[in-house]
């Protein structure tokens, strides 16, 4: 499954191309896809007559799968996402060290599960001792075979920063002093910014986006609001490349969004866990908007590191089809994050980021909710899981080391 098409992001009909090569073959080099075709013309090649062989027979082999959303370290584990003031504490007193190995922990999790690339939001607001924090973390799992895309997740400051000038002053330092030295480290590639609704505040989040902009980050919207309309409006002024969430987009909203360039990052497992509307998935595909799928991973509201589910529940309760599910899982992930060109399709001179499914149909990933499919997961030629055994273990094996010899 190539899920390989045009150079854009996939709307309408042509997301439900997702490019079947029975018996198929990919040929890899350097982590490079050198073809894509059926086996015997890719057996054929000269520069096939070395190669080592992954037999897959039998099984679905697709791309990786492309997480454009997720709240991977904030708020951290027992706090609520409405509990922001408190989170940011926590970050603020928790050391890189171990918020790191949670969030090393996390991705690996989502390696097994068929994640090759994942974006991570911060969120902390105005504090800029928490946000660089999560920088710095961010920039040492660079070395994780995951990639890790960072995006600035800029907050309107809260009652605590009512004594200390007003939300407008706090925005202007986030604008003036905190934006250019994230730039200024090429700490994060997206500016992103949690729409709250609030109509007096609509002016700071426009400035927002525009100082991002004219700094040279590509800007998202975070929109899980009951009202989107001025919204969609200001993606589409400010040229966003997606706008999340849209839970309560009305058919208004879906037209307003579809006469745009924007994408739209709908989250269907952030529905499946605390009950609320589901976004109008097939209103907007039905109206060429370019939809993509992502986890929204938060270990209160949305504790699901697994794309599979997500994909399922978005064809289970969005009205999306397998085929649809997946191409948004994938090609249109990277597009949200602005790696079309390289990642989540199989097509010649891209990252060979590659999932070996144990099913012999791509349609029976939409029916297994929960369960994980993935035999082999590889990242850029290599792989980094593989599916093991069930068998017994003898309980020495289990044992601690002695600490001389940890």
């Amino acid at each position: 499954m190539t899920v390989r098409g045009p150079k854009g992001p996939r709307r309408g009909a042509n997301l439900q191309d997702i490019g079947i090569i029975p018996d198929g073959s990919l040929l890899i080099r350097d982590g490079v896809i050198q073809e894509v075709g059926p086996t015997r013309r890719v057996e054929n090649l000269g520069i096939a007559r070395e190669a080592i062989e992954i037999p897959a027979t039998g099984r679905v082999v697709m791309p990786g799968f492309v997480d454009s959303h997720t709240h991977l370290v904030s708020p951290p584990p027992g706090l609520a996402a409405h509990e922001h003031e408190n989170a940011v504490r926590t970050i603020r007193r928790e050391t890189g060290q171990r918020i790191q190995g949670r969030t090393q922990s996390h991705l690996e999790t989502m390696a097994r599960h068929g994640t090759t690339t994942v974006e991570a939001k911060t969120g902390c607001g105005p504090d800029e001792s928490a946000e660089m924090k999560l920088f710095r973390v961010f920039a040492a799992l660079q070395s994780h075979p995951l990639d890790v895309v960072p995006t600035f997740l800029f907050r309107l400051p809260r009652s605590d920063f009512a004594d200390r000038g007003g939300l407008a002053e706090a925005a202007k330092w986030v604008w003036h002093e905190l934006l250019p030295k994230i730039q200024r480290r090429r700490f994060a590639a997206f500016a992103d910014v949690a729409w709250e609704g609030d109509a007096g505040a609509w002016g700071l989040y426009g400035r927002y986006l525009e100082i991002a902009r004219r700094l040279g980050f590509a800007c998202k919207i975070h929109a899980e609001a009951t009202d989107v309309t001025a919204a969609i409006a200001m993606a589409g002024h400010y040229g966003a490349v997606s706008i999340d969430h849209l839970e309560h987009a009305t058919a208004q909203d879906v037209e307003l969004l579809a006469a745009s360039d924007t994408m739209a990052t709908l989250l269907p497992c952030t529905t499946f866990h605390n009950g609320w509307a589901s976004a109008p998935a097939r209103t907007l595909v039905d109206a060429g908007v370019a939809v993509a799928l992502a986890s929204n991973f938060n270990p209160q509201v949305t504790p699901t590191l697994n794309m599979q589910t997500v994909v399922a529940v978005a064809c289970m309760q969005l009205g999306m089809t397998p085929a649809e599910a997946i191409s948004a899982a994938t090609i249109n992930g990277a597009h949200a994050l602005g790696r079309g060109d390289r990642v989540g399709s199989l097509e010649l001179g891209k990252e060979a980021d590659v999932l070996v499914l144990n099913v012999s149909d791509y349609r029976d990933v939409a029916y297994h909710l929960g369960e994980n499919l993935v035999h082999l997961t590889m990242k850029r030629g290599e792989f980094i899981y593989k599916e093991g055994d069930v068998a017994p273990l003898d309980a020495d094996d289990l044992r601690p080391a002695p600490l001389w010899e940890a």
